[in-house]
Order: structure tokens, then sequence, then C-alpha cells
């Protein structure tokens, strides 16, 4: 069916675009700049902030005495940092811009989740599926099948799926558009090594990202409930070309403890990748007790395609482990035109999976709503005009 937008619609989501204008122009002109690094916060016994070390190359550690370093790992660059407080405790080459294969579609999701409803059904047309890279991981997604949104990201965050990405780009504005979105969405959150040419990761020349970034966007993707849902599913069904469905799984071998690879206990998602250019990239996140940590890895050179996971494994273990017992060397915050609330506020800087224990209400928490109105404004307008023309049926 087509459908048609009324005139009080369109005003109203017009009215919500400006208010989402005037709430991010400021953030957006600061961004525009990389600020200076602060630093990170005081130590015990320290007279002031502490100089950040993340732009400094090689391993990055403060310990207290008596707690090991890092593990020695074969990653070409690899960060281990607080998800609820942002606090970096470790890190190795953290900004060493690197290609991110299938780690950048965090910031894709990031970028689009917002912007499409999971009920949108959406009938596929041939030129949606244009373009896709020879080799590129697929989940199955065929011209003239109805999805559900919410399917096609099963596609992206099981499968990896570039026809998924496609078709979830052409409803939200377009290719190009989505990637600039994507830069635009990477420089808000302080993001400032990675370049997007292709939103789903695919190798293009002089597309990067770092360990820094990626793990900025796992925190992220941790607040927002839509995508800890679907980072951390392990099965799900997609719909097949006969009508019928089959059924996909996660690819990311730590979540699901596949071909060899242990499950991590704990473990919420996040992402894996692999291209020929980038080898295998991780972004895993863990939370034990009442600690959320959240590592990158980047490129191994060991240990063949199972290593992005153990390496993982151990930073993982001996975050859990030093946790409290190192000063931080940075923070995920540092870079950000507007950083986010200190540890003792419970708001956008409480992953989904903590915040589950501290909110038992409906509703956003009122910092929330006004950034959430202004973005589902801006991007109403987005998606209004991209699906004016479109065959969707809502459920």
């Amino acid at each position: 069916m087509n459908v048609g937008f009324p005139t009080r619609v369109a005003a109203s989501s017009c009215a919500l675009c400006v208010a989402g204008l005037l709430v991010l122009a400021p953030a957006a002109t600061a961004a525009r700049a990389r600020p200076p690094d602060p630093g990170t916060p005081a130590g015990p016994g320290s007279a002031g902030p502490r100089p950040s070390l993340l732009h400094r190359p090689g391993t990055q550690v403060r310990p207290h005495p008596g707690t090991p370093g890092p593990p020695v790992v074969s990653a070409l660059s690899w960060v281990v940092a607080d998800a609820i407080t942002g606090e970096v405790l470790a890190a190795h080459d953290a900004h060493r811009r690197l290609p991110p294969a299938s780690t950048l579609k965090t910031l894709f999701a990031l970028t689009v989740l917002p912007v499409l409803p999971g009920g949108i059904r959406h009938t596929v047309r041939e030129e949606e599926l244009a373009g896709i890279g020879p080799g590129s991981s697929l989940v199955g997604v065929a011209e003239g099948r109805t999805y559900r949104v919410t399917d096609l990201w099963h596609g992206v965050f099981l499968s990896s799926g570039n026809d998924a990405v496609r078709v979830l780009s052409a409803l939200s504005g377009g290719w190009r558009d989505t990637a600039a979105r994507m830069q635009a969405k990477a420089r808000e959150l302080g993001a400032h090594d990675t370049r997007v040419l292709s939103p789903d990761g695919y190798d293009k020349p002089g597309q990067v990202s770092s360990a820094y970034d990626l793990a900025v966007f796992g925190r992220a993707g941790l607040r927002n409930p839509d995508f800890a849902r679907y980072c951390a599913t392990v099965e799900a069904f997609f719909p097949g070309r006969d009508g019928g469905t089959y059924g996909i799984r996660n690819t990311n071998r730590l979540l699901t403890g596949t071909d060899g690879v242990r499950p991590y206990p704990g473990l919420i998602g996040v992402k894996n990748g692999y291209t020929s250019s980038a080898g295998y990239t991780l972004v895993a996140a863990a939370r034990r007790h009442a600690r959320t940590l959240v590592v990158t890895v980047m490129n191994p050179r060991q240990g063949g395609g199972a290593a992005v996971y153990e390496e993982a494994r151990a930073l993982l273990d001996w975050g859990f482990h030093a946790a409290g017992r190192v000063d931080p060397v940075g923070s995920l915050d540092a870079l950000r035109a507007r950083p986010l609330p200190g540890p003792g506020a419970v708001s956008e800087a409480v992953p989904v999976v903590a915040a589950r224990e501290v909110e038992d209400g409906p509703g956003w928490p009122e910092t929330g709503m006004v950034a959430g109105a202004a973005g589902l404004g801006a991007g109403a307008v987005v998606v209004l005009l991209r699906l004016a023309g479109s065959r969707i049926e809502w459920v």
C-alpha cells in the first residue's frame, strides 16, 4: 500500500526537527574541531587530574602496587574500559587507525536504529540490494520478499548481513546519506579516528576506525535497549524466500560458544567482524557483579580466527580482576562534545543491563527525553520522506 502523511503529522514532525536542530546545533559546532584530551581523573594521593595516556604508542596502564599488568596479546590495538564510568583501564595503541570490518555496524546501528521502528514491514526492491561487495557476509534478503525491520536487524547483528544493511540504509535515507550521518554520529560521540565510506564495514581504501572509537560505539550501544537486545541475541528465525523461515545464529563465538571457543560468562554482546584487510575484529562487553566492561580487539597477529575471542577473554578477565586496582589511563568521554554524567549518576551513562536493576518504571529518564524527542523528530522527517512512496505496512 502507498502511505500518505497528513499535513498535521508532517507539521508535527517538522516542529520536532526544528527542536532537534536547536538542541544539537551547539554540540555539532563544538565537534567540528577535535578537542584536546582533558586527561583522566586523579588517582589516590594525586594533586590533580592526570594526563591521558591514550595517544601514546604501546601499552598504557597505571597499576597500583601489587596489581599485575594486562596480558600480552598479539592484537595491533586494544582497549579495556568500564562501560559505566567510561574510564579506560588499559590500552595498547588505542587511537591507531585500522580497518574496522563489521564492527563498524555498531556505529550503523547507533545511527539508524532510532529512526526505524521495528514493527515496519517493507517489501524489498531490486535496487535496494545493488552494490553489495563481492564476498560480503549475507543473511539472505530476497527481492520481492516482505520483512519486518526487526528481521533485518537480526540479520545485521547475528549474521552480519551486508544485504540487510543495504535495505535498512535505503529505508533511512540512502547509502551516502547514511554514511554521512554515521560520520556525524561518530563526531558527536567523540570518535575522531573513524572515517565512514561504506556503512556495512566492507573494505574501502581510507575507511578506518580505532579500538578507542569502537569501544565508544559499543558502550553507547549498551545504553540503547534495542541495540542491547539485538547484540545479545544468540538465535533467531529469518524469513525465507519460499514464505517459510530458517534459523540464524550469532557469529560472535564468545557469545555462542561455537567452533572451539568457550562462551564467556556474563557476555552481553557486542559485535565481531572480519575482512581480508582488517583481519579479525571484536567489540565485546560483559557484566560481572555490579561492573560492566567493554573490550575492543583489532587484528590479532597470531592464533587464527579464534585469537580475537581468546585475547578478548584474557583482557576481560584481567579487567574484572584489576578494576579498582588501577588508575585510568584515559576516558571514553574525553573527546565528546558533551561528556556523560559521572559514575554517581543513573542516566544514559548506565548500560541498559545495569539500568534494569535500578529502574522499574516505564519510559526514558528525563535527561534522555529531550534528546530522544529531538532525534526522533529529525529522523522522522528523513524516514517519512523516504517511505512516502514505498510499500510498507505496520504491525
